[in-house]
């Protein structure tokens, strides 16, 4: 593998990203391009092909591993996509990894963009090293991962670590079809949801936080709802898992000023059982996070460990 790179894919609905990185997860070079999300699996991966070549060429780099991370519900033994959001057509049943691997001739991996976002925070970011860590992604909904012992914990039905579908946060109706979940209070959707119930203005989370830092109480107190459901999922796993560290990205995160406070009180509040103190970090690899934690991915395929 001396002198070749790995890339890593982030799919989203939206945007894709990919990324050149060194054996050492060092980040060389990045490319943001639109996701034809609507036009089927090739198209999708037509558009991240081409970055990933681009990328080369720049670079004039030899290619060792492909590691894609993506949005929605994903089966990583066989490489396929199982089921994603309504802004995909024709995504759901693509077999990826065996797509990628024809297409540029090296090994390929996939991932849901949670546990890609958690192996590259562990791998290269604010929890690098840690054999025992939560991962949690405070987007349009609430998403959740787990490393335990240094590997990925996906468990017996591959949804170990979703304390975004976690029940006992009131009766709101999640996306899902259940009530009370945690991604009712601390999603984006969830907050905008909980001022508008208490305003009757519907406003996005961004203008929540905006309100909330100019004074408006029911801003702050949606956002301190917010706090306190995150860090009772955070006791949750440290009472029944005894993982105490905490890794936190996503939209939502970038208002942790408003949430720090709240998640702060109520760790302190009713610390673990086990007494260890409880250590929740922010994500320092932004952007980077999916698609290095899918280079990541690959990593262990390419070097075998």
């Amino acid at each position: 593998m001396t002198g070749a790179v790995l890339a890593g894919v982030d799919v989203g609905g939206t945007n894709t990203k990919v990324l050149l990185a060194t054996p050492d997860l060092e980040v060389l070079d990045r490319i943001d391009l639109p996701t034809p999300a609507h036009d089927g699996g090739d198209a999708i991966l037509d558009a991240a092909e081409a970055a990933v070549r681009s990328l080369l060429d720049r670079h004039r780099a030899s290619l060792a591993g492909v590691g894609v991370g993506a949005a929605g519900v994903v089966d990583p033994t066989t490489g396929t996509v199982l089921v994603t959001a309504n802004s995909f057509t024709g995504w759901a049943g693509y077999g990826v990894t065996d797509a990628v691997a024809a297409r540029l001739g090296v090994p390929a991996t996939l991932d849901n963009d949670v546990n890609a976002f958690l192996l590259g925070e562990v791998a290269a970011g604010a929890v690098a090293g840690e054999p025992d860590v939560l991962g949690m992604t405070l987007g349009t909904g609430v998403g959740g991962a787990l490393v335990l012992g240094g590997t990925l914990f996906g468990g017996p039905h591959g949804a170990a670590g979703e304390i975004g579908h976690v029940p006992g946060f009131g009766d709101t109706v999640c996306t899902c079809g259940a009530r009370g979940h945690l991604e009712t209070v601390a999603g984006a959707r969830g907050i905008a949801d909980r001022y508008a119930e208490r305003t009757g203005r519907r406003i996005g989370t961004h203008e929540v936080a905006t309100a909330a830092r100019a004074g408006d109480r029911d801003a702050q107190d949606v956002f301190a709802t917010a706090g306190w459901g995150i860090a009772r999922a955070v006791l949750l796993t440290a009472g029944i898992l005894d993982v105490t560290t905490v890794v936190i990205g996503g939209g939502v995160a970038r208002s942790w000023d408003l949430l720090e406070p709240a998640v702060t009180a109520a760790l302190a509040a009713e610390p673990p059982v086990s007494g260890a103190a409880i250590r929740v970090e922010q994500s320092v690899l932004g952007a980077d996070a999916v698609a290095l934690g899918a280079a990541a991915q690959v990593r262990r395929v390419v070097l075998g460990g």
